[in-house]
């Protein structure tokens, strides 16, 4: 029996939206992490989006979305300080 996603709520609709742009912009950020500028913007908005959908559901995708681009976040860090100092 398949569920209509039409038949939602809206905000739950959107919560769950958020939470697979937050998952996609983690991923993205980890790969973005090695262009400092590419790899900041896509882990604030993964965190943006995850923390969104976390204030309306509490999901699974949607915590793991924040935690990679947290280590997006990190890893960006890192890599600036590593050109900044063999530069």
């Amino acid at each position: 029996m398949d569920v209509d996603p039409d038949s939602y709520d809206p905000e739950l609709r959107f919560a769950r939206l958020y939470a697979v742009a937050s998952a996609a912009f983690g991923v993205i950020s980890l790969c973005a992490g090695i262009i400092p500028l590419c790899g900041s913007i896509t882990s604030v908005l993964g965190v943006v989006f995850g923390v969104l959908s976390l204030r309306i559901e509490k999901s699974n995708s949607a915590k793991a979305g924040v935690v990679l681009s947290i280590l997006g976040a990190l890893i960006t860090v890192v890599y600036f300080f590593i050109l900044l100092y063999f530069r």
